[in-house]
């Protein structure tokens, strides 16, 4: 199975209904990025009126795990994947239509590779910014995620 941004939102609705509902939206996936975003709206504020930093973990989240996903499938390998840690950062307020971006796809091949080799489990940490429609940054991502062949 090909993964791309339709199925992904498909497999947001049924089973991650919460980020569906926020307005989490993949919009671009390839071998090297992947763009989510998300729009500033009642169901995803905070008591001031901005995107609530949740839902910009969710959007952040899933630009990484994204990537892995497809990387992972492309391989045939039996590969688990789990988020191990998270950094956040804000920088401003987030309203309008937030941009999350992952540009880190090489780095996920090579770790996946040494996985693969190895036959241990590999730590790979993503890093991701989030910008508005004015491309000024609002927030900033780390997530250390761990893969490992299963046995």
């Amino acid at each position: 199975m090909t993964i791309n941004p339709r199925k992904l939102n498909t497999f947001l609705m049924f089973k991650l209904p919460s980020a569906y509902i926020t307005g989490v939206r993949t919009k671009y996936l390839d071998d090297t990025k992947c763009i989510v975003t998300v729009k500033h709206r009642w169901i995803n504020q905070n008591p001031f009126k901005s995107l609530f930093w949740a839902v910009q973990g969710m959007a952040a989240e899933l630009t990484t795990g994204a990537l892995i996903i497809k990387k992972i499938k492309e391989t045939n390998e039996d590969i688990a994947m789990l988020l191990v840690k998270n950094d956040a950062s804000y920088s401003k307020k987030a309203t309008g239509r937030i941009y999350f971006e992952c540009n880190e796809g090489k780095l996920i091949d090579s770790v996946i590779e040494k996985a693969i080799e190895s036959g241990e489990g590999e730590l790979v940490t993503l890093n991701v910014i989030g910008r508005n429609s004015d491309n000024i940054e609002v927030s900033r991502f780390s997530f250390t995620w761990s893969m490992k062949v299963r046995a």
